[in-house]
């Protein structure tokens, strides 16, 4: 069966998870260097994330938590105070700009369903700006035909608010959609649930309501019916 629509997940689908720890990484060393904190970056780095988590695991069922305001409040712990954006943020993006990679073939994917005229959007829990910048420094933002994401919604994954957004959006039946996910009950089974066929990407998207099942970005053009080019 082909499809006319893509819906794709970012981060794990589109954006290299090991790039986002080593972006990570690097900002905390520059960030415990430049507010000279007595602290070593691994283990500022690991009580950051730990806040950041907590953050995330107090916020009620699926709302939406900005990953910003979290960054932001982890760090004011490490500091010991409040920290405004200008402290902290400038240093993150440029760091993010530096470090963070697309996953092997993505941007090729993405220009070869665009020339295809195949419709993409793009269903995703992040922050609408971050989701943007980081579409727009992989050069894929103008090959998607909409963005939807958790800020914009006020829900994360799999909440049907999320999938129906998406839907809404699109000119394009569910039947006739597929979903790239990294998780199965978010990204997967959650577009199953609205009739959308999941691509499995990666062992920790598998199960039963998968359509298909990749280890490469490159499959999507078989699932679809795009023909590989030479990009």
């Amino acid at each position: 069966m082909e499809y006319d629509a893509v819906f794709w997940d970012i981060g794990g689908v589109l954006l290299d998870v090991d790039s986002v720890r080593e972006a990570h990484t690097r900002f905390m060393e520059r960030f415990v260097a430049a507010h000279g904190l007595d602290v070593a970056p691994r283990v500022a780095l690991e009580e950051w994330r730990g806040v950041v988590g907590r953050q995330f695991r107090e916020r009620d069922g699926n709302a939406y938590q900005s990953a910003r305001e979290a960054y932001a409040f982890a760090l004011a712990e490490l500091v010991g105070r409040d920290l405004s954006d200008d402290e902290w943020f400038p240093l993150f993006r440029a760091t993010s700009e530096r470090y963070l990679r697309p996953t092997p073939h993505a941007r090729e994917v993405v220009g070869a369903l665009a020339d295809a005229g195949v419709y993409q959007g793009i269903v995703s829990d992040v922050d609408t700006d971050e989701g943007e910048f980081i579409l727009s420094l992989f050069g894929v933002l103008d090959h998607v035909d909409d963005v939807t994401t958790s800020e914009a919604v006020g829900r994360t994954k799999p909440d049907d608010a999320m999938f129906e957004t998406a839907l809404a959006k699109s000119p394009v039946t569910p039947e006739r959609t597929v979903m790239v996910g990294d998780r199965y009950d978010h990204d997967v089974a959650g577009a199953a649930r609205h009739g959308i066929h999941g691509v499995a990407f990666g062992p920790d998207a598998h199960g039963p309501d998968a359509s298909h099942r990749i280890d490469d970005l490159r499959d999507v053009l078989d699932i679809v019916g795009v023909p590989r080019g030479d990009r």
